[in-house]
């Protein structure tokens, strides 16, 4: 039973990061090309995909649009309308 569900975890990861490699745009991949990320992962199952996750993804979605994680970056904006000074000034 535990070959089986070690079977299908490897499967369900290659799948995974071959999804997510085709599904990436060419200029975000990082590392290696994106053909040789493909091969890679298709070759070697387990340490191609694990290498693919770490190392091959592009940089997360709200890292770009939110910055990097962490408190030390700049104050954020109002949050509502009755934290924006000029909306209180408007009332």
């Amino acid at each position: 039973m535990l070959r089986v569900v070690l079977s299908v975890a490897l499967v369900a990861l290659t799948i995974y990061c071959v999804v997510d490699a085709v599904q990436t745009e060419d200029e975000k991949v990082r590392g290696l090309p994106k053909p040789l990320w493909l091969v890679m992962i298709l070759l070697f199952p387990l340490v191609g995909g694990v290498a693919w996750l770490i190392a091959g993804r592009p940089v997360s979605i709200l890292d770009t649009v939110l910055g990097p994680r962490g408190g030390d970056g700049p104050p954020r904006g109002p949050l509502g309308p009755d934290d924006d000074p000029d909306f209180l000034k408007g009332l």
